[in-house]
């Protein structure tokens, strides 16, 4: 027993010091080896051994779908149709003013600040700046050169310009009687008519000789047509008329009122011109008149028509300032006519 354990013992000595000598011992480094491609070593295992490979892995991918996006179904969109795209209606026009109905037709003053005539057709309108007018039209300014009216529903401006002087044949710029036609006189240069009396032919006392029209024939007669007293407030018209054995082609005149009493509300053509051409320009006190036709044998005919309105009550007259009646072989005489006269009763 005691040789069996000396045994046992020195054999785990030996042991020991075996175990001792390899943990201290250093082992021998591999040779490296020469680096083949990698694809090289995963096709081909190493020899004398069993050799397992990973597999490759791939790089993540983009996603499939908006990180945030919403889980509700696509609309669905129509068609579009190319001839509904081309078939549009283009856009509106941008809106414009109407054409201007007025324009600038004198300038008066009395009793107080000037005021501008305006002309709508026939109708005459004394304005003052910040007036409105027919059509919704306001006065802006009134200056030397002409008026500037706004068209208030689109605040456009549209500037009136202001004529030097009507175009008459026979009228003096600046309001200055034009020269008169043979055997013509001026209205009321007439010595006597009695108030009321308005048949507008002169006292033949009054006329001295009577001067034949050119062609022959008598001179043509002229007239006035009105009421002999009036109420105050109320408008009134006088007509011109006249008789002549000759065709009348154009017959430009001149009419004085007292611009105090009287302001004209209207100027239009009479029924022998209502074809013709006709214009007229209001001036202070004065209203000239251009008219031509068509060159017929007036009788007892409309020449111009004049609405008045009574500013103040008393008497009051027009007066044929001037009158030249042109047919067509040249000038055409008349009779004088006396003034035109009324009273303003209150």
């Amino acid at each position: 027993m005691g040789q069996k354990k000396k045994l046992l013992a020195w054999v785990l000595a030996c042991a020991a010091a075996a175990g001792a000598w390899l943990y201290f011992t250093p082992s021998p480094q591999p040779q490296p080896k020469a680096q083949a491609p990698e694809t090289a070593s995963r096709a081909e295992p190493q020899q004398g051994g069993t050799a397992f490979d990973l597999p490759s892995r791939e790089g993540l991918s983009r996603p499939r779908g908006e990180l945030f996006a919403s889980n509700a179904p696509p609309v669905k969109r129509a068609p579009v149709n190319p001839k509904s795209v081309a078939e549009a209606p283009p856009p509106p026009p941008a809106p414009v003013a109407p054409p201007m109905p007025y324009r600038v037709a004198g300038q008066v003053q009395h009793d107080g600040p000037p005021r501008v005539v305006l002309a709508r057709e026939d109708r005459v309108f004394f304005v003052r700046e910040g007036d409105t007018l027919e059509g919704g039209y306001r006065v802006e300014s009134i200056k030397a050169d002409g008026v500037t009216l706004v068209y208030t529903p689109l605040d456009m401006r549209q500037h009136l310009p202001v004529a030097s002087a009507l175009q008459v044949p026979g009228a003096v710029a600046g309001g200055a009687p034009a020269p008169q036609a043979p055997g013509a006189t001026a209205g009321g240069a007439s010595p006597l008519q009695a108030p009321g009396a308005n048949v507008g032919v002169a006292d033949p006392r009054s006329v001295p000789g009577k001067t034949a029209s050119a062609g022959g024939g008598r001179p043509a007669q002229v007239r006035w047509e009105g009421p002999s007293q009036v109420q105050a407030g109320s408008e009134f018209e006088v007509a011109l008329k006249i008789t002549s054995d000759q065709p009348v082609r154009g017959s430009p005149l001149q009419l004085s009122y007292d611009a105090k009493v009287l302001e004209p509300v209207s100027v239009r053509a009479g029924e022998f011109y209502a074809e013709g051409s006709f214009t007229y320009r209001v001036n202070p006190g004065s209203i000239f008149v251009g008219a031509f036709g068509k060159g017929e044998v007036p009788a007892d005919a409309e020449f111009v028509v004049v609405t008045f309105k009574p500013i103040r009550a008393g008497a009051t007259a027009v007066s044929l300032s001037s009158l030249q009646l042109q047919g067509a072989r040249g000038a055409l005489a008349h009779e004088p006519l006396a003034a035109f006269r009324t009273s303003i009763a209150q």
